[in-house]
């Protein structure tokens, strides 16, 4: 009773800060943080080098400061939360993205996946899906798989 008051509340405050960042799952920059939350999600746990490497990625590659970037990872895990599909997200990247941009996305997806150590086979799952979703061949999609190990060895 009372632990869940407390937990509502805190969730307010959270959902409250979400609503200084742009929480639209139409937002370019919400649909992948959404992805990438997802492939972190995928094996059931996300451990904090994975949620760490996540908000670097968000910071560095949209340019964003890092209490934005934390903002943005927020935004992304409640629009992952509320999705039922990846093809909601997939769909908005799919315009916005040249096929150059796609492939160095599904790079940052295998990034992530190797960010705790290792990949696991959800994880591969997960990636192969979005790939699939936004129009990158299986051929592009191992060879970014191969660039991401050689650097993670």
């Amino acid at each position: 009773m009372l632990i869940d008051r407390l937990r509502e509340f805190f969730e307010s405050i959270t959902h409250d800060d979400e609503a200084n960042f742009k929480t639209d799952k139409n937002d370019p920059q919400v649909a992948a943080a959404a992805l990438f939350h997802h492939l972190i999600e995928a094996d059931g746990v996300a451990v904090d080098s994975e949620k760490q490497r996540l908000k670097e990625i968000l910071s560095s590659e949209f340019d964003i400061s890092v209490d934005e970037a934390i903002l943005l990872y927020r935004a992304g895990q409640a629009a992952d939360k509320d999705a039922v599909d990846l093809y909601s997200f997939t769909s908005v990247l799919k315009v916005k993205l040249n096929e150059q941009q796609k492939i160095d996305l599904v790079e940052i997806l295998w990034d992530l996946a190797y960010a705790d150590g290792h990949r696991h086979e959800l994880e591969d799952h997960v990636i192969w899906r979005i790939s699939d979703l936004l129009g990158v061949s299986s051929r592009e999609r191992v060879l970014a798989r191969q660039r991401i190990e050689a650097e993670h060895k």
